[in-house]
């Protein structure tokens, strides 16, 4: 296990969420087949651990601002379920009314700024938050998740600086599924990327993304880092990505045989469960009521997205402009 110690209500949370997670994202690539959802999709699944590993220890006033591959950070920071599946439906009764879809799913009152379609987007959004609170004498912190290709931009260089300069409230989740779409970072990223935090005198932490345990701990140590007023800290988080980079991607640049083999030894599912399990924390009857639960809520989702109405055309210029 870790040095931290979570409660069994803790645990029984951070399983909900990361299954939640995992029902929700296999069930919109099935529901992408039916052609009823608009645009296309980009897929959480097998990052489960790291959304929630880092949510578990935020509360509503802090803010987090995301990447293309937003619904896991979404359901992690606490967005109504079906509210998200409206939206990607493209419903009225979408938290955005339908008209962010999957890649702009926001909800300013659980402290979710946004998924973005811009790849570095988050870094920025996550600063100004940050400063927000520093400004005001706030306790708040802020996540900024982006991936492997994000980290190459200039948004994100930028902003890690400024967070330093300015010991800002922030911490930068890297997710590093080893692509940036089809791109190998291997091939794009030169060095470490925690390199890149120590160049900068930032704190740093490199994590296996597919223990959940491992992403908390660190998680912590930094969230309470930026809460003392010392600092960003920079989370390097290795973790698979079970689809391909969006729902038309065919994936072929990784073979059958490697896919099978991460699904099999990197899934942060069973290896949750088989830690708590021998460790007598959970049982297995609990952890599949659990189961059983997520998948009857995700049905219920899919159903109210279904049969929800499709936006009033008089919508149409509601919404574009902030009115101060």
């Amino acid at each position: 296990m870790t040095g931290l110690q979570l409660s069994r209500e803790e645990l029984l949370k951070a399983y909900r969420l990361m299954r939640m997670i995992r029902v929700f994202e296999d069930r919109v690539s099935a529901e992408m087949a039916s052609g009823d959802i608009p645009g296309n999709t980009h897929l959480y699944a097998g990052q489960e651990a790291s959304a929630v590993g880092i949510c578990l220890h935020l509360s509503e006033s802090d803010r987090i601002a995301s990447t293309h591959r937003g619904h896991g950070h979404c359901i992690a920071k606490g967005c109504d379920v079906d509210g998200m599946m409206a939206e990607i439906f493209g419903k009225d009764t979408g938290i955005c009314r339908g008209k962010g879809g999957s890649m702009h799913i926001a909800d300013l009152s659980k402290g979710m700024l946004g998924a973005n379609g811009i790849v570095g987007g988050a870094p920025p959004i996550a600063c100004g938050a940050a400063l927000t609170s520093q400004i005001l004498g706030r306790n708040d912190v802020s996540v900024a998740f982006t991936g492997d290709g994000g980290i190459n931009q200039g948004t994100t260089a930028e902003s890690m600086n400024l967070a330093q300069v300015w010991k800002l409230p922030v911490i930068f989740a890297v997710e590093d599924n080893g692509f940036g779409e089809a791109t190998a970072s291997s091939f794009v990223v030169a060095g470490e990327i925690t390199k890149r935090a120590e160049a900068l005198g930032m704190a740093f932490a490199k994590v296996d993304g597919v223990d959940f345990f491992a992403v908390h701990e660190a998680a912590g140590e930094a969230v309470e880092r930026a809460r003392r007023g010392e600092g960003p800290t920079l989370l390097h988080i290795e973790t698979p990505r079970y689809y391909g980079h969006f729902s038309g991607d065919p994936d072929n640049y990784r073979t059958a045989e490697e896919k099978a083999a991460m699904r099999r030894d990197r899934d942060c599912l069973p290896r949750f469960r088989r830690r708590v399990t021998e460790a007598k924390l959970l049982g297995l009857d609990e952890l599949d009521k659990v189961d059983a639960e997520v998948q009857a809520a995700i049905d219920q989702a899919v159903a109210s997205a279904r049969s929800a109405p499709q936006p009033a055309l008089s919508s149409l210029t509601t919404d574009v402009y902030v009115r101060y």
